[in-house]
């Protein structure tokens, strides 16, 4: 049962995740028609986050306390139908209207699956479980990238926001039809609170580390088809299944390697998958640089991003296993919310933002020096993707911090 239970929260977070970048995948059709600038293609990024990410700590609390079973099973439901309303959006303000929406419903996923797995894997084995639960991410990033664009090409981009909600219709079944484990009988010892975690030196460094990782994804799945398009070249279709089939192979690597490898140092030393953690995003840096230093149309270009987001990937695995050692199981639901609440505050939702003002920035400075203006907007994106691997290389220098902090922090792993 245990499998079953695996595959069938594999399958909703990749549904979870389709459905995010669902909108990403289809962006720059969207921008023409509502005729947006890049900060207002970020803001939709950046609105969906903060809606997420305050959700998801109330939500978190009726993971700890009641039926993780139908609290995701109706989240499902309500992130599918607001992807399939925001395909009738006839205005930009629509369009922000029904992200909300999308973003209440994806408030649920993570912090539900992850205190759901943390009672039917044990300790020894949870960075793997924890890794296949998110190759959700390149995975679900993959076909809404692959399917979404050629979708969008051939019969418009509401037609690829309708077929990203259609998998609901079967996963809310199969949601109700699990059986939950019984909760770990270890408890905490005093009632969960924000500040009885935050006072965790590890948890915090944690909460800083997911901040700067947010910045790099959310960047990548919001800009990536729409840097293929405007400074390499590519369709929109082609642009969408390069790009999803990069990311996926990469992503998909790197959970997994981050499975095997957090598992097999979890008991080497105290921070152990921390400070893999810490290597993986130190290599991502210099690779995405590479992949941005690329000249327009090179073939190296989306090899090179596509490994680095798998090395950025591979902290999924590695880290939420790492709350999971220092985090009692009866605070688990409120942990990850807690957590998910500073790094999509702190960082997803400002880095479409600030990359996109940066971008249009950019791009201005480049038609006052007479370039022409798709080519301009090429040309400030671009320059505005270099944050990527800056941010990568904090994000390391972080992680090695906290894996430093972790000393004697073991204590409630169960």
């Amino acid at each position: 049962m245990m499998v079953v239970t695996l595959a069938i929260l594999l399958v909703v977070n990749i549904l979870n995740i389709y459905d995010r970048v669902a909108l990403a995948a289809v962006v720059e059709p969207i921008r023409r028609e509502f005729r947006l600038s890049d900060a207002q293609v970020g803001a939709i990024s950046t609105l969906f986050i903060v809606v997420y990410s305050v959700a998801g700590v109330p939500l978190g609390r009726m993971a700890d306390r009641g039926s993780r079973r139908r609290l995701l099973a109706a989240g499902v439901g309500v992130w599918a139908a607001m992807t399939a309303a925001t395909g009738l959006a006839t205005s930009y303000l629509l369009l922000l209207v029904t992200r909300m929406g999308v973003g209440i419903g994806e408030s649920v996923c993570a912090p539900t699956a992850t205190s759901w797995i943390g009672d039917v894997v044990p300790a020894d084995r949870r960075a793997r479980a924890l890794s296949i639960f998110m190759l959700a991410t390149p995975i679900g990033s993959t076909l809404a990238m692959a399917a979404g664009g050629p979708i969008a090409q051939a019969f418009g981009w509401r037609a690829a926001l309708f077929a990203a909600a259609l998998p609901a219709l079967f996963l809310v079944p199969a949601v109700l039809w699990l059986q939950e484990p019984p909760r770990s009988s270890l408890k905490s010892g005093t009632p969960p609170s924000a500040w009885s975690l935050l006072g965790i030196p590890a948890f915090r460094w944690i909460i800083v580390s997911g901040a700067l990782l947010n910045f790099d994804l959310y960047v990548i799945s919001t800009f990536l088809p729409a840097f293929l398009t405007r400074y390499h070249g590519f369709s929109i279709a082609r642009a969408g299944l390069w790009a999803g089939v990069t990311i996926g192979i990469t992503g998909v690597l790197g959970g997994l390697i981050a499975g095997a490898v957090g598992d097999g140092v979890a008991n080497s030393r105290p921070g152990g998958r921390m400070r893999a953690a810490a290597v993986a995003t130190g290599v991502a840096s210099p690779v995405l640089a590479a992949g941005l230093l690329a000249a327009p149309g090179s073939f190296a270009a989306l090899p090179l991003l596509g490994v680095g987001q798998g090395a950025l990937v591979m902290y999924y695995g590695l880290v939420y296993a790492a709350i999971q050692e220092i985090v009692a199981p009866d605070r688990r639901g409120i942990a990850m919310s807690i957590y998910f609440l500073a790094m999509y505050l702190c960082g997803g939702a400002f880095g479409p933002l600030v990359t996109g003002r940066v971008s249009d920035w950019l791009a201005h400075r480049a038609m006052l020096e007479g370039v022409a203006g798709e080519a301009a907007r090429a040309a400030g994106l671009h320059g505005a993707l270099f944050l990527l691997p800056a941010i990568a290389l904090l994000l390391s220098m972080v992680l090695w911090a906290g894996a430093r902090s972790m000393v004697g922090e073991r204590r409630n792993a169960a």
